[in-house]
């Protein structure tokens, strides 16, 4: 986690000064251009000097959301009512988890109470935070509850921060691209998304694919996209939120949500996906052997709940455990791999840089341009990788037992340093090329497994991007584009949940 250097910072001139009681005790409050700060008036400091460190607070306005004036109300009443004081909305941080803290500042005087609150509304306005927000809502996630927990805990905080949304509840896939694609969106300050992995990865894919047609960039071509325009916000409502874990560290609505309101960036990289020459998508990892089997599965068994659909996909594919024979090329981040193993090397035409191959037998092979954070893995699936440091993490399962592959498994969900397996190999590279020997007109092997899979619908294997089945039936090239888009969040380093691991391992 990023180290907090506010306790280093300056607060600058004072701008007001008021005495307000925080609870029963009189404080001597001063506000700055960037802190709310107070200390208590006692017998031994009359004139509440800031001097003294005993029993002083300060609250940074960068951790302000919102200040209003707070009025006494009878039950029912809407408006009016005797003014009570002030009252600050802030963020207070445990661990990578935001929570919602109120400061009361109480004073009866209606004069200086809206002096108060116009100054800090002055002050809050000219942080870079968004104002207007266009919000994509997917009714199936989280047990169909995703749209409950958007209008329970996360519109209210919106409110509260004056944030204007225009909420779209998604219909079917592909709705989030067609919306983005067809709509303005010059209005707006960011996009928000309600789902799991698969409704961001849609998203997230949507807003860079536009700013491809914004800048009229062929994106089956350009190997230098452009920057996505807008920010995403990302309120995880899924089954395990890998991307949601990975710029929060933590599944939680309301930290999502404040991260959001107080604008806090985070620059990350994205992977395209492309098949003889074409965009598929825009991603953030892809997992193929184990990974796309399983997910396969799982899909298949839609109507099981998804821990349990999960937790028997990831038990039947590992009881029908069997490797695949690929050709795998990738370009590793320094052009030399620390191996003293011997390669071959073909030249990409498109970089003029050396691809390094390994054809070889694998039980999995993942792509991932993010740590890959979550409950299940702790420290992520990708532990080496960060959110920008425009690479991928390739890691490599070649063939082995069973029993084996299980540790391999068990590792993930272990919070600590394990030693390496003789049998994973990890690389940071920023290109990968996967060829499966059994795809349509896969050299070097035999007719009678090309004329199988002469049909693009046959011998086609599956592959699990972001959480999304894609059947492939040829080679696909992957390539890492750093920076390619804004989060709303924080880069982190471990997941504070509690750690989960699979019942069926």
């Amino acid at each position: 986690m990023k180290t907090d250097k506010r306790e280093h910072e300056e607060p600058g001139s004072v701008l007001l000064r008021g005495i307000f009681k925080l609870g029963k005790i009189s404080h001597d409050v001063l506000l700055t251009s960037t802190s709310v700060s107070w200390t208590p008036i006692t017998p031994d400091n009359p004139t509440g000097e800031q001097g003294s460190e005993r029993g002083s607070h300060r609250v940074w306005l960068r951790d302000v959301f919102a200040v209003k004036v707070k009025r006494r109300r009878a039950a029912g009443q809407q408006t009016g009512g005797a003014v009570l004081g002030l009252c600050l909305f802030c963020s207070h941080r445990t661990g990578n988890t935001l929570q919602e803290v109120r400061t009361h500042l109480l004073n009866t005087s209606l004069s200086l109470c809206h002096t108060w609150v116009t100054q800090l509304t002055q002050l809050l306005t000219v942080l870079p935070r968004p104002k207007q927000l266009k919000v994509f809502i997917n009714p199936g996630s989280h047990k169909k509850q995703s749209v409950l927990i958007y209008r329970e805990h996360i519109a209210p905080l919106f409110r509260m921060a004056d944030i204007h949304t225009d909420i779209t509840i998604t219909e079917r896939k592909g709705h989030i691209l067609m919306v983005v694609k067809e709509c303005s969106l010059t209005q707006y300050d960011g996009v928000v998304c309600v789902g799991g992995d698969g409704t961001v990865a849609e998203l997230a894919h949507a807003l860079v694919l536009r700013a491809q047609l914004e800048s009229q960039r062929d994106p089956d071509c350009d190997l230098n996209p452009v920057q996505a325009t807008l920010p995403l916000g990302i309120i995880p409502a899924g089954s395990t939120d890998i991307i949601s874990c990975s710029v929060h560290g933590v599944r939680h609505p309301i930290t999502a949500a404040l991260h959001i309101i107080l604008g806090h960036l985070q620059q990350v990289d994205m992977c395209s996906f492309s098949s003889l020459g074409r965009l598929l998508t825009f991603g953030f990892s892809a997992m193929f052997g184990f990974g796309g089997r399983s997910l396969a599965l799982a899909e298949r068994n839609r109507w099981m709940p998804p821990s349990q659909r999960r937790d028997y996909a990831l038990a039947k594919t590992v009881a029908s455990l069997r490797p695949e024979e690929c050709h795998l090329s990738f370009l590793p981040v320094n052009q030399k791999h620390k191996s003293g193993k011997r390669r071959s090397k073909e030249q990409d035409a498109a970089t003029g840089l050396s691809w390094e191959t390994k054809p070889g037998v694998y039980l999995s092979i993942s792509i991932m341009s993010i740590p890959g954070l979550s409950p299940h893995a702790p420290r992520g699936l990708a532990p080496n990788t960060r959110l920008t440091n425009g690479s991928a993490e390739l890691i490599t399962v070649g063939n082995a037992s069973r029993s084996e592959f299980i540790r391999h498994l068990k590792r993930y969900s272990c919070p600590d340093e394990q030693s390496s397996l003789s049998f994973v190999e990890t690389r940071s590279v920023t290109a990968v090329k996967l060829r499966p020997y059994g795809l349509v007109g896969c050299p070097g092997k035999g007719e009678k497994e090309e004329a199988t899979s002469g049909d693009d619908s046959e011998g086609s294997f599956p592959w699990n991007i972001d959480g999304e089945l894609v059947e492939m039936a040829h080679e696909v090239v992957v390539r890492v584009h750093s920076r390619l888009i804004s989060l709303y969040g924080e880069d982190v380093e471990k997941v504070d949940s509690p750690v989960m691991s699979c019942s069926c391992i």
